[in-house]
C-alpha cells in the first residue's frame, strides 16, 4: 500500500471504536460533528504526502516505495534537521496547530529502537527485531500512530506499586505464551480517537518492585477493551471567520482505558524489564522535545505577525513601547529557531543506529518557549487592545443595519479595511484568548513535560566540566602557579 490517501484514513476510522463524547458512545467518529473537524485535520497529512509542492518534503523512498517521511529512522544530523522542517511545514499547514497523529508515534518508535536494543543485549530479548517489523508496517501501511505515555498517577507521593488503587499506572495483569494483559488508564492521549494505533511507553523510571509497570506495546484502536474518553471539543457550530484556527484545525485529547487488553506477543516491547522505565521515558522525551520546539516555530511566527498587523491597523507600529514589544517576539521566535537548528546540528550517537537530537540545546529551547510563552501572549494582547474580546462579529458586519456602523467605528489607522482589522481581532482571540487560547497555554506549559522535567533534564545532559575546568585554570595562574594534572581537575556532570 505504501501510502493512503485522505479519505483512505478517514474510511479507516469507521471501525467501531468506543470513543465517548459527553458520556455517550459515538457510533461513528467521521460523523460526529465535533470530532469530524479533529479527523478533517488528522487526514492533512495524508494530504500534504500526495501534494506536488510537498511531497518531496514529506515522503521519502523506502524498498522502492514512496513512505510518508515520518517513519524515516534518524541517523545522523542531517535527518534531525530535515524532520525539523517537516514537523515545522506540517504546522504551518495546520494553520500552527500540528497534526500529531504520525509525528508523536514516531517520536515514540524511535525513542523504543534506541532502548530496546540495550533492553536485548541485557536481557537477551528480542525487543530490536518486534520494533523493527512494527515500524515497517506501519511505514508500509501509512499507519497513523499516536502516543499514551501519561498516567492517571493517582496519588503523586507513590511510587506505582504503591498506589491504593493498582490501576492508577497502566500495569501488566496477567502473562500469556502468546501475550499480556494489561489493565489502567493514560491520560492526555493527543489524537487517540482519530488515529490507527496506539503506543503505550511507561511515564517515568521504575523500581523493581515497580515491573509490573514496565510496559510497553502497541495496539490497534479497535482492541476490544479500550475506551477513549474525549475531553473537550472545538465547536462545530462556530464560524471559521470567528474563529479561524480552532474550527478547522485542533487536536483533542482522551482518557484512555485500559480494561483487561489483551496485547499479542509481536506488539509488546518490554515486559518487566523495570530497569530500562526511565531510559524509554526520557529518551522519548528528548525526541518529542525536538518535535515541540519544531512544532511552536509557526506558532511564534503567527503571534509575531499578529503584533506587527494588528499595530500597522491600530496606528500604533511607530510607537517606541509597541516596537519594544514586537521586538521581544522577534527575540521569542529567534531564540527558539537557534535552539532547533542546534538540537539538529549537535546530534548525539544513539543505541540502535540512531542520533538523538542534542538533549541540552532541545530541553533549552523546550524551556525556553514554554516558561515565556504566556509573556509573548499578553505582549500581543496588549498590542491589540481590548478589541480582542469585544469585537463584534460577522454577522453584524454582514447587517445592514449594523454593518456600516462597524466600519465607521473600527476604521483605525488610514488606508486599513476595518474588515481586515476585525478578523485580526478575532484571530488573535482565537490564539490567545477563547477556549482554545486556553488550551494552548495550558499544554505549553505541561506538553512535552513539564517545566521542572525540562530543567532537570538539562542539568542531567550538559556537560558542566569544561566550566569548572575554566575556573580551576584562572585560579592555578593567578594563585597556585603551574597547571596541576588533569586528573586533579574536579569532573562534575550534570
Amino acid at each position: 500500500m505504501a501510502l493512503r490517501t485522505a479519505d483512505q484514513f478517514i474510511a479507516g476510522l469507521r471501525d467501531g471504536r468506543r470513543t465517548y463524547v459527553a458520556g455517550e458512545r459515538v457510533a461513528d467518529v467521521t460523523e460526529h460533528p465535533a470530532l469530524r473537524i479533529a479527523a478533517e485535520h488528522a487526514a492533512n497529512v495524508y494530504r500534504l504526502a500526495a501534494e506536488p509542492e510537498t511531497r518531496e518534503l514529506f515522503t521519502c523512498e523506502r524498498d522502492e516505495e514512496r513512505v510518508s517521511r515520518y517513519f524515516e529512522p534518524i541517523r545522523s544530523a542531517d535527518a534531525v534537521h530535515t524532520r525539523g522542517r517537516l514537523i515545522e511545514e506540517h504546522t504551518r499547514r495546520g494553520r500552527s496547530t500540528l497534526n500529531l497523529t504520525k509525528a508523536v508515534g514516531t517520536d515514540a518508535l524511535n525513542a523504543l529502537t534506541a532502548v530496546s536494543a540495550g533492553v536485548d543485549r541485557a536481557r537477551g530479548t528480542d525487543y530490536s527485531d518486534r520494533v523493527g517489523a512494527y515500524l515497517y508496517r506501519c511505514a508500509r501501511e501509512d499507519r497513523s500512530v499516536v502516543l499514551a505515555q501519561t498516567d492517571a498517577k493517582g496519588d503523586r507521593r507513590l511510587r506505582p506499586n504503591e498506589q491504593p488503587d493498582p490501576d492508577a499506572y497502566v500495569r501488566i495483569v496477567e502473562r500469556r505464551p502468546d501475550g499480556i494483559v494489561v489493565q489502567g488508564a493514560k491520560a492526555h492521549t493527543t489524537m487517540a480517537p482519530l488515529a490507527d494505533e496506539i503506543i503505550v511507553i511507561p511515564t517515568r523510571a521504575m523500581g523493581k518492585g515497580d515491573a509490573d509497570y514496565a510496559v510497553s506495546f502497541s495496539i490497534p484502536v479497535d482492541t476490544e477493551g479500550l475506551s477513549l474518553i474525549c475531553g473537550p471539543l472545538p465547536d462545530p457550530s462556530a464560524s471559521s471567520w470567528e474563529a479561524p484556527v480552532s474550527r478547522r484545525s485542533v487536536e483533542i485529547e482522551s482518557l484512555t482505558v485500559f480494561e483487561r487488553v489483551f496485547v499479542p506477543r509481536e506488539r509488546v516491547f518490554l515486559a518487566g524489564e523495570h530497569e530500562f522505565a526511565g531510559a524509554l521515558a526520557t529518551t522519548f522525551a528528548t525526541y518529542h522535545r525536538f518535535t515541540a520546539i519544531a512544532y511552536k516555530l509557526p506558532f511564534a511566527e503567527l503571534l509575531l505577525g499578529c503584533a506587527v498587523m494588528i499595530a500597522h491597523a491600530n496606528g500604533t507600529f511607530g510607537a517606541s513601547h509597541v516596537r519594544e514589544k514586537i521586538a521581544s517576539l522577534v527575540h521569542y521566535r529567534e531564540l527558539l529557531r537557534a535552539c532547533v537548528d542546534c538540537a539538529a546540528r549537535h546530534a548525539i550517537p544513539a543505541d540502535g543506529g540512531l542520533v538523538l537530537p542534542s538533549p541540552v540545546y532541545t530541553n533549552v529551547g523546550k524551556y525556553h518557549f514554554a516558561s515565556r510563552f504566556h509573556d509573548m501572549v499578553r505582549t500581543v494582547q496588549d498590542v491589540a487592545g481590548g478589541f480582542t474580546i469585544t469585537a463584534p462579529g460577522k454577522a453584524d458586519l454582514d447587517s445592514e443595519p449594523t454593518g456600516h456602523l462597524i466600519r465607521k467605528y473600527l476604521a483605525g489607522a488610514a488606508g486599513v479595511d476595518p474588515q481586515l482589522r476585525l478578523r485580526l481581532f478575532h484571530l488573535i482571540r482565537d490564539l490567545t484568548a477563547s477556549e482554545f487560547g486556553g488550551y494552548n497555554q495550558i499544554v505549553t506549559l505541561h506538553g512535552e513535560g513539564s517545566l521542572q522535567a525540562q530543567v532537570m533534564q538539562t542539568l542531567r545532559d550538559a556537560d558542566l566540566e569544561p566550566a569548572v575546568a575554566a575556573v580551576a585554570d584562572v585560579l592555578d595562574e593567578e594563585l597556585r602557579g603551574p597547571e596541576p594534572p588533569r586528573s586533579e581537575l574536579p569532573l562534575v556532570r550534570g
